[in-house]
């Protein structure tokens, strides 16, 4: 039995070779796969969060996939990869996604791409928040889940990493029903912590090859980390994520939620963890601000309502990049936006904040806006 639990190591491009040994490195620190058995079904869930290709670090690159993959199925595993991406979740949309981000190469290390677009109701009793929820189809057969993200900033979560890439196990506009249901964003990361617990990946991944950071998850900038993050606990994973964007980790709702219910332990210093994520620190990571701040926190009453209205972030649009396609107000779980001479107006009452109108536009031209006050205490 490995001594480490979570293990970060160098993996300098996304050639065979270099993810190869990086895989091997990674998991051979936590234990190998030497659990895998012929014939077991294994479900690979990715992150394809938008039909873009390699080069601009949305997506768990292919090559990493196909890396996996490989190793799976000599093994004898029986390996299926997917995700459940925004807006329509049908056959035709997942083979778009798949031929866009260059995911139909995986198909010749053996693996199958999924194009099962059933669902189906999970009870989770011992949830926080989601007891029940619906679920890609795909997953429910799986022996095991493998939770393969990307690094990336996040509008809402402020980090996409492990226990986030796993919102993808609801189907399409699913997703935007939920974003409703849980506005709060502390309510929010409880339920994907509860979808994270239901699902209990058998090991998480994180491509941090080349990372994201700024504008993210969708429209942000490429940023090369050279790492392979993998741990027993997409928690643990996440930590580590949050060591290399220079995070503090309580300052993720997702962990923060986590830490309280006693699933991890937010001191990387505690970690069982092979290598140091310093070695692969984003120098100057733009990442999204605190969601709230101590001044926040410790305010009361009236002053508690007029420092959460200081601090809110809110998106907008970059009326240069806009081109009108109206993406934004089709997606809006809270029917918050309405196109006026092409262009997206947000009603700031009925906004909740969800930015899957930031995260969805094709253009990159949702940013997500701080006031001044907010950018002040937070630099």
């Amino acid at each position: 039995m490995s001594a480490y639990t979570s293990a970060v190591v160098r993996c300098a491009g996304y050639s065979a070779a270099a993810l190869d040994a990086a895989l091997k490195e990674a998991l051979g620190a936590i234990g190998g796969l030497a659990w895998v058995r012929p014939g077991m079904k294994i479900a690979v869930k990715a992150n394809l969060a938008a039909p873009k290709a390699p080069e601009f670090a949305v997506c768990t690159d292919p090559a990493a996939v196909s890396a996996l993959c490989r190793m799976l199925v000599e093994r004898g595993a029986d390996v299926t990869v997917g995700d459940s991406p925004a807006g329509l979740f049908s056959t035709a949309s997942l083979e778009r996604t798949y031929a866009q981000t260059g995911y139909l190469a995986i198909r010749e290390t053996g693996a199958k791409l999924n194009l099962d677009c059933g669902q189906y109701e999970a009870v989770f009793p011992e949830a926080k928040v989601a007891r029940r929820f619906t679920r890609t189809a795909w997953l429910r057969d799986a022996d095991a889940v493998i939770d393969f993200a990307k690094l990336k900033t996040h509008g809402m979560m402020g980090l996409t990493g492990a226990v986030k890439n796993l919102y993808g196990t609801v189907p399409g506009t699913i997703k935007l029903e939920y974003h409703y249901l849980h506005a709060n964003h502390a309510e929010f990361a409880d339920m994907l912590v509860d979808l994270c617990e239901y699902t209990k990946p058998r090991l998480s991944i994180i491509d941090a090859v080349v990372a994201m950071d700024g504008n993210g998850p969708t429209s942000g900038r490429p940023r090369k980390a050279n790492a392979i993050v993998a741990a027993l606990s997409p928690h643990d994973a996440d930590i580590v994520a949050c060591a290399m964007m220079g995070i503090e980790p309580l300052e993720i709702p997702t962990v923060e939620r986590a830490a309280a219910r006693g699933l991890v332990e937010p001191d990387l210093s505690k970690l069982a963890l092979y290598g140091d994520p310093a070695a692969f620190a984003i120098p100057d990571c733009e990442r999204m601000p605190r969601l709230e701040i101590a001044a926040v926190k410790n305010a009361r009453g009236v002053s508690l309502s007029f420092m959460r209205m200081l601090m809110k972030r809110r998106p907008v649009a970059v009326k240069d990049l806009c081109v009108g396609c109206a993406e934004c107000a089709r997606l809006c779980p809270a029917d918050a936006i309405e196109m006026k001479k092409k262009l997206p107006v947000i009603d700031r009452g009925k906004c909740i904040r969800c930015f899957c109108c930031q995260e969805f536009c094709p253009k990159g031209a949702m940013r997500v806006h701080r006031t001044l006050v907010a950018k002040l205490l937070n630099r």
